[in-house]
């Protein structure tokens, strides 16, 4: 009896992982859409990752005075249907003549740069002294 508990505990426990929403954001509350974008983002691969952060705030901007309608459009939402509608809010922007956008021929050449410029800021981080490891108030015991 007891082992029998014990398989439907973990049976439950399995299915209820197996049926959440992993791959979506949660967009229940402005806190919960912000961790799931973490969440999704740090999966992603690399050459995905500006163009999903630049859409999700290009959403974020044009709801900026409707909390609930933005949490609305990017609840359930996949990372490529999140870029998808960065996209068409580009393209839409682009149109109407926002100032920001008008440098860019097109989506492609506004994700190549921002993609450069994370880059560069990776590689100029500065390395790490060796010379502090040594002078480390850390002790060991």
């Amino acid at each position: 009896m007891r082992i029998l508990s014990i398989i439907i505990i973990s049976v439950s426990i399995l299915l209820s992982t197996g049926c959440s929403k992993g791959g979506q954001i949660n967009g229940r509350s402005f806190k919960t859409a912000l961790k799931s974008i973490k969440g999704l983002k740090n999966r992603l691969p690399q050459e995905q990752r500006v163009a999903f952060e630049l859409s999700f705030w290009a959403i974020h901007d044009l709801y900026k005075k409707d909390k609930s309608e933005f949490l609305d459009q990017v609840d359930g939402k996949t990372p490529d249907e999140i870029i998808e509608s960065g996209k068409a809010i580009f393209e839409k922007r682009k149109q109407e003549g926002f100032q920001e956008y008008q440098q860019y021929a097109t989506w492609d050449d506004m994700i190549r740069k921002y993609t450069q410029e994370r880059m560069d800021q990776l590689s100029k981080r500065p390395k790490r002294d060796p010379r502090d490891k040594d002078n480390s108030v850390l002790y060991e015991l």
